[in-house]
């Protein structure tokens, strides 16, 4: 996709009346806060905090009702197991909760389905199993809100069940014991956009908190909140919720401890993956760290990820981390496959439908996801990827801001067995007979609901400023918005008029454009760009241009300097 089609969306400038609220403050910072729909003095003041403060764990509906099952079986000696996910989030939040329970004295395990075998969710064989090894308590993390047949089984199975989950509400909800879910529409608690990881978290606060005050006989050892923020920070920015709210101050204060790099595993990951302590940032997590979490469940070793993660030395870490960097490499191999299969699938009708669906008996299920990613980037429309088998296919689902996946799947759910997601994202279970139907419909409701919508990806403008009005101080004022991601992305800036005075390709195969750039009549310092991956633009540059870029620190041979990174750039006006 051509870079100057992506659409430019200019944030609104603030009303003065706030910039007079905040002197202080730099105006930028203060537009950017406002951009983010972060306008009270308390949201301001926590989001800039360097030790921002966590709701109350008690406020989630359920969670006393919760401790109290949980320390119920601790005392009697009742095994529980904590059922989790195969991704990032739903790993890191099956080990918040072992650790936490093992420091209990409770007779715990784990369980992480497989992905290809069992697929996403509680599955009504490995409960069976579960129950006759003598689970008596099962605690789901990052899954079971909408798994009501399994809920219901479990029960007839003699088991306690409390349900933690993140995901959206469906039009019932399962016959747990007891439901922990900020999104319940009963739930007063006052952030609704935690992660899978971010609610076990929630549950850990609360029983460590009371089992500091009235400790269980069998308490073995002491463990502090704090340390558990690692793995709650891994989770929720691997899972691409809105960095804003409680999610800014659980990844903000998690960053801090994984970059301590006390816990073995992460010690080792890291050091696998050339990531040095002290440097990892939000993005380091999302790009490097959480795809080697995911391979282990991309590529049939579910567990692999949770056992780093709760490895008691670094010895023990080590040959668990050089697996996953080899699962990895193998994951980037399949996903090239995959995205290049359903490419040609797709382009081969010779349509332009408003959804793409692509369906074949080879295609890994755990790479699905992945594949239709990129072919949401590439084509921007929503895209589903399935696994064919008999009698049941397994497919994953991305989507764009303007068509909510996961509400598609809910008007058409008599189709599936059982799916889940977020509105950019979904998985499903379906007979395979039922693949044509639901293509099928998926495409009306698409073509519907896209009717008149120019399908182009937009870019979201912070602010326009002149090339002059960069500098040490800038930068540094919006560091002050860390750690960037999903909801809270890096402050975007758009300078327009620039001339370029300098244009060259640069690392292997010229992948990436090198640019020195002045405004248009030359006054002022020339800057430094780099536009990633975007090379092939060499020999059509304009000499004249708008850019839309990061203010970043370009560190190199022990030098730092600032630098643009290069997000989009057009002819200029």
């Amino acid at each position: 996709m051509p870079l100057w089609q992506r659409r430019w969306q200019i944030a609104p400038c603030a009303p003065p009346l706030w910039f007079e609220r905040y002197p202080a403050l730099h105006p930028r910072v203060l537009q950017i806060l406002y951009n983010r729909g972060v306008t009270s003095p308390e949201a301001i003041q926590a989001f800039l905090a360097e030790e921002g403060t966590l709701e109350s764990p008690w406020r989630m509906a359920g969670m006393h009702e919760a401790v109290f099952l949980i320390r119920q079986a601790v005392m009697h000696h009742r095994p529980i197991t904590v059922y989790g996910d195969y991704d990032a989030d739903g790993v890191t939040a099956t080990a918040i909760l072992v650790q936490t329970l093992r420091v209990h004295g409770a007779d715990v395990r784990s369980y992480i389905p497989d992905r290809i075998e069992e697929g996403y969710g509680l599955n009504a064989e490995a409960l069976r199993v579960l129950a006759a090894a003598g689970t008596r308590l099962l605690v789901t993390v990052d899954c079971g809100i909408r798994a009501l047949e399994e809920v219901a089984l479990a029960r007839r199975l003699g088991l306690q069940v409390i349900v933690t989950d993140h995901h959206h509400v469906g039009p019932a909800l399962p016959a747990a014991d007891v439901i922990l879910n900020p999104r319940r529409s009963e739930c007063a608690y006052p952030f609704k956009d935690l992660s899978g990881a971010g609610v076990a978290f929630k549950l850990a606060q609360a029983l460590l908190r009371v089992n500091r005050q009235t400790p269980l006989p069998a308490t073995q050892g002491d463990l502090r909140e704090e340390e558990l923020l690692d793995l709650a920070a891994l989770g929720t920015i691997a899972d691409m919720v809105s960095l804003l709210g409680e999610n800014h101050v659980i990844a903000q204060q998690g960053l801090r401890e994984i970059n301590a790099a006390r816990r073995p595993g992460l010690a080792a990951l890291m050091q696998t993956a050339n990531v040095q302590p002290g440097k990892v940032t939000a993005g380091t997590v999302s790009f490097i760290l959480a795809p080697r979490l995911n391979a282990a469940g991309r590529v049939g070793e579910a567990s692999l990820a949770f056992d780093l993660l709760v490895a008691p030395d670094l010895s023990s870490a080590l040959p668990l981390a050089q697996r996953l960097e080899a699962l990895n490499r193998e994951r980037q191999e399949l996903t090239q496959q995959v995205q290049e299969a359903s490419r040609r699938l797709v382009l081969e009708s010779g349509d332009d439908p408003p959804l793409f669906f692509a369906a074949a008996e080879d295609f890994p299920a755990g790479i699905i996801g992945l594949a239709a990613g990129r072919l949401v980037e590439e084509f921007y429309r929503p895209v589903v990827v399935v696994e064919r088998g008999e009698p049941f296919s397994k497919g994953s689902a991305r989507s764009i801001p303007e068509f909510h996946i996961t509400a598609a799947l809910d008007s058409m759910a008599e189709l599936l067995e059982r799916y889940g997601g977020h509105a950019a994202a979904a998985g499903f279970t379906i007979r395979t007979e039922l693949l044509p139907e639901l293509q099928a419909r998926l495409t009306a409701l698409a073509r519907e609901q896209l009717a008149g919508v120019t399908l182009m990806p937009t870019l979201q403008v912070d602010a326009e400023l002149p090339l002059a009005e960069l500098s040490a101080e800038l930068q540094q004022a919006l560091a002050m918005l860390a750690p960037f991601g999903y909801g809270n992305p890096e402050p975007l800036l758009v300078s327009r008029g620039l001339r370029v005075l300098e244009a060259r390709a640069v690392g292997a195969e010229g992948r990436h454009l090198k640019l020195t750039v002045t405004d248009a009549r030359e006054r002022g310092r020339p800057w430094s760009a780099i536009a990633f991956r975007q090379g092939d633009w060499l020999s059509r540059l304009p000499s004249r241009v708008d850019l839309a870029y990061n203010l970043t620190l370009n560190e190199w041979n022990g030098q730092t300097t600032l630098q643009l990174k290069v997000q989009d750039l057009r002819p200029a006006e």
